[in-house]
């Protein structure tokens, strides 16, 4: 009697609080995979390269998707950045170039991001993120996401690219031709300069295109954000598709994505153009992408909220 006794109220506190003595949080992680944001610090004019809002954006897109558990930093590398050490991918969408911060502390923060990578870390650059100076982080760029924006060899021009056709890899699942007008980056460093519109197997690692559109030739004769050119070898391409945004499977077991948009803020409000994001940042967490992507909704009131005071008018 006393041993069904203790049975009957050992089983009415697990029905009361649960299975465990971890809270229900700590459960929940011990089988999702954890995916960081990082957003750059404040640049350029009102709802351009808002980053602190773009990363919270897609947090709440992602908050329903199951075994995936989002965080975010705000305002550049992490002054915590113990939170990136369980990480199974990092994105970061930020501004880039010399000042990137992945390159700062002479190199320490590019060094520690190869160390996960090599141990199979998703990594994902978007915008101005993909920008880096060879010199400085080429090499890793090229293992971590096939590719880079170079300087005078690349070009941001302003356009509206034909996103008609989609290859199939689970980034493009649900994703519907689309239109949209972007400061999308084009010529890319690709690995071994291949032009990147088309798939390709490079020393193992699989590089695959995922939004291809051949620019008009008045695209390519400029003017382009900075420098306006034009530049001869991007004239001299005339009919070319470009790659805006690629994916790539790493020997290491990894995989990354690079992405070229972002600009403009008010282009996560479009269903397609978020949702090939959001189902990149799924597939570089390895977690499952939906047969028809991750579905979401951005309201009018959910794309002004959290946006930098850049001295709003």
């Amino acid at each position: 009697m006393r041993l069904s006794l203790f049975c009957l109220v050992t089983w009415a506190a697990l029905v009361l609080f649960g299975t465990s003595s971890q809270p229900a949080s700590a459960q929940s992680n011990e089988s999702s995979r954890k995916l960081v944001l990082i957003a750059g610090k404040p640049s350029h004019p009102p709802r351009m390269h808002e980053f602190n809002a773009g990363v919270q954006l897609l947090k709440k897109c992602l908050s329903e998707v199951p075994g995936l558990r989002t965080e975010f930093t705000l305002n550049g590398w992490p002054q915590d950045e113990s939170m990136l050490d369980d990480a199974d991918a990092i994105v970061f969408y930020m501004d880039g170039g010399g000042g990137h911060e992945i390159v700062k502390e002479n190199g320490r923060r590019l060094k520690k991001i190869e160390a996960m990578a090599d141990k199979g870390l998703g990594l994902g650059f978007m915008h101005y993120g993909v920008e880096i100076v060879p010199d400085q982080a080429g090499r890793e760029f090229k293992k971590f996401i096939g590719g880079h924006y170079e300087h005078m060899f690349s070009c941001n021009p302003m356009w509206e690219p034909q996103f008609a056709k989609f290859p199939e890899h689970p980034i493009t699942r649900g994703v519907k031709p689309f239109t949209i007008r972007d400061e999308w980056y084009m010529n890319m460093r690709f690995l071994s300069d291949i032009a990147g519109n088309e798939p390709a197997v490079i020393e193992g690692t699989k590089f695959t295109p995922i939004l291809v559109a051949a620019p008009s030739d008045d695209v390519r004769d400029g003017p382009y954000v900075y420098p306006k050119g034009p530049y001869e070898h991007i004239v001299a391409n005339s009919g070319r598709s470009e790659a805006m945004m690629w994916a790539v499977e790493r020997t290491d077991g990894g995989r990354g994505f690079g992405f070229t948009g972002g600009h403009n803020h008010d282009n996560w409000g479009d269903e397609n153009f978020r949702k090939v994001v959001l189902n990149a940042l799924l597939w570089i967490a390895k977690v499952d992408v939906p047969v028809d992507g991750v579905k979401s909704s951005v309201t009018a009131t959910e794309l002004d909220a959290n946006l930098d005071p850049k001295n709003r008018k």
